[in-house]
């Protein structure tokens, strides 16, 4: 979803990894400043110390701003895959995957690859009844994803693990699957 900008009494910079802002259009990581936002964790000043930086909060979270003055949230930094020097969004690739019929629940994740760091990995849980192989499921993201986005590694469970508040927990899903 997008929202519009300004935010009364919050300051916001989209920024690459070295802390400068980026472009219009361009994705970076949010961070925040002002009287409303978040001051630090209860008692754990080395933590805060981590996600302050001059007074502004590292949020964790990958955004951008285009040339309207639009925000769009893009990913969590933690689930950005990077394969081949490319920025891969976890959540465009499950949007795609989750328009398909059959499938229940999907979470991408980005597992080890020798040649480009890291690949994008599905993991998949279909409706009752259903079956689906990965070449379908694969051939489903042609022309609906870059073909550097297309999953290389498709792993069908029952049902995703998640946490007691329903959160998917990807970290288990970066593990191998035991096959």
């Amino acid at each position: 979803g997008r929202i519009k900008k300004p935010f009364f009494g919050v300051e916001i910079r989209i920024v690459d990894d070295e802390g400068v802002d980026v472009r219009p259009g361009e994705p970076g990581e949010m961070l925040l400043k002002g009287p409303k936002v978040f001051k630090g964790y209860w008692k754990r000043p080395e933590i805060t110390a981590e996600v302050f930086d001059n007074g502004w909060f590292h949020t964790g979270d990958i955004a951008k701003v285009d040339e309207d003055g639009y925000l769009y949230i893009v990913d969590r930094k933690k689930d950005m895959i990077i394969s081949g020097g490319e920025n891969i969004g976890s959540l465009e690739v499950e949007k795609v995957l989750e328009r398909h019929p059959k499938v229940r629940e999907v979470a991408v994740v980005g597992v080890p690859h020798e040649k480009w760091g890291e690949t994008v990995k599905a993991v998949v849980a279909l409706n009752p009844g259903e079956t689906l192989t990965s070449d379908e499921l694969l051939r489903f993201c042609e022309g609906k994803l870059a073909r550097f986005k297309i999953p290389k590694v498709v792993e069908f469970i029952d049902t995703l693990p998640r946490t007691a508040s329903g959160k998917v927990m990807k970290f288990r899903l970066r593990e191998p699957s035991k096959k």
